[in-house]
């Protein structure tokens, strides 16, 4: 990886850094490649149970797209950066790893659809939520597919016509995030729920995972007939047999990964 994006492996746990603070870590060309290279690579790697993603320093998480980017570039390159950016929200979603966004500061805009992009997300209480591309004459259409899965309708038109951010207990409220905590409370949050996940079967976390996102836009009897497959299958992997077997020796089970 480059200077301006880092991993870092601690067992069973990578953390994946937008290393641009003095850029508020705004997303270009070369981290958005990174981002989709790295989570490639940490997807593949069996020793990787859970993929934290954060920002440099203490002021953002990221801050959406960098609008130093230059048009120079031309139509078709700009246009295929945007869907490079598409790719990756998808990328992020379908990792077979759970994904923890540690929301160290602002999440604006495409920093904003990257933090939404992941499993569960822990933020700052001084972090501040929000698409303020209007007030550029922009729209945040690339992350709208996400945020309307998280915030209710009326709230996200509000934010998205007024460029309106928001902080504190509200995003919890609204669902943009799992948990808002004091910034040295940021890190103990993180590895608490780092450590349960990465105590769990990592081939049942992924295969919750991917049916969790393949139902999600199905019809209600579609989703249910997927899922009676979906259980079917899980009901047959070693970890679920492993599980139910410990749980009447009462014991921890030992995970097989499979």
């Amino acid at each position: 990886m480059s200077e301006e994006l880092l991993i870092e492996k601690d067992g069973p746990v990578a953390r994946v850094t937008i290393n641009r603070p003095a850029h508020r870590n705004a997303l270009n060309g070369e981290v958005v490649l990174g981002l989709s290279k790295a989570f490639d690579v940490l997807d593949a790697d069996d020793a990787v149970r859970v993929i934290v993603l954060t920002g440099a320093g203490d002021k953002a998480f990221c801050a959406g797209a960098d609008l130093g980017l230059n048009p120079s570039a031309g139509f078709l390159a700009l246009h295929e950066g945007r869907g490079a950016y598409a790719a990756l929200l998808q990328k992020v979603q379908k990792c077979g790893k759970p994904v923890v966004a540690r929301v160290n500061g602002h999440a604006l805009g495409g920093g904003l659809g990257l933090a939404c992009a992941c499993d569960i997300v822990v933020a700052t209480d001084e972090a501040t939520f929000g698409t303020p591309e209007i007030k550029l004459g922009l729209f945040p259409m690339m992350i709208m597919t996400l945020l309307v899965r998280h915030v209710p309708r009326k709230k996200l038109l509000e934010m998205m016509l007024t460029g309106q951010r928001l902080s504190g207990d509200e995003v919890v409220k609204l669902g943009l995030a799992n948990y808002v905590v004091p910034p040295v409370g940021l890190d103990e949050k993180v590895g608490e729920i780092v450590d349960a996940l990465a105590s769990k079967s990592s081939a049942v976390l992924k295969l919750g995972k991917q049916a969790f996102y393949a139902m999600e836009d199905m019809p209600l009897e579609q989703a249910l007939n997927y899922l009676h497959s979906m259980i079917t299958i899980n009901s047959m992997a070693e970890d679920a047999m492993e599980g139910v077997i410990a749980f009447m020796e009462k014991r921890d089970p030992e995970w097989k990964d499979r």
